[in-house]
């Protein structure tokens, strides 16, 4: 990724957090859980649009990602990965983490 891309990327990824927190902030009785999980869905229906073939069969741009299992996997392995690379990843409070 160039400067540029790099800047897009973080832009949206905090302009996310951000609308979270302020979701969050501006009800008190708002589930977390419930924010989250709205805008996930709609970051995944964005990448999925975002990801939509071309319609040229032959695209090589396309190929990688030109079926539906293809773009699910590619979706799956770019949740993992951000997932695995996130602060919150791992917590103290996980239920595998041992106790001394």
């Amino acid at each position: 990724m160039d400067e540029d891309q790099t800047k897009l990327f973080n832009t949206a990824a905090w302009r996310a957090v951000d609308l979270g927190n302020q979701m969050a902030a501006d009800d008190e009785n708002a589930d977390l859980w419930d924010i989250a999980d709205g805008i996930l869905a709609g970051a995944v229906q964005f990448w999925l649009y975002s990801r939509e073939p071309c319609g040229d069969p032959r695209c090589e741009d396309c190929a990688p990602l030109s079926t539906a299992e293809q773009r699910l996997a590619e979706l799956l392995r770019m949740t993992r990965q951000f997932a695995e690379e996130s602060d919150y990843f791992h917590t103290q409070n996980d239920s595998n983490v041992g106790r001394a």
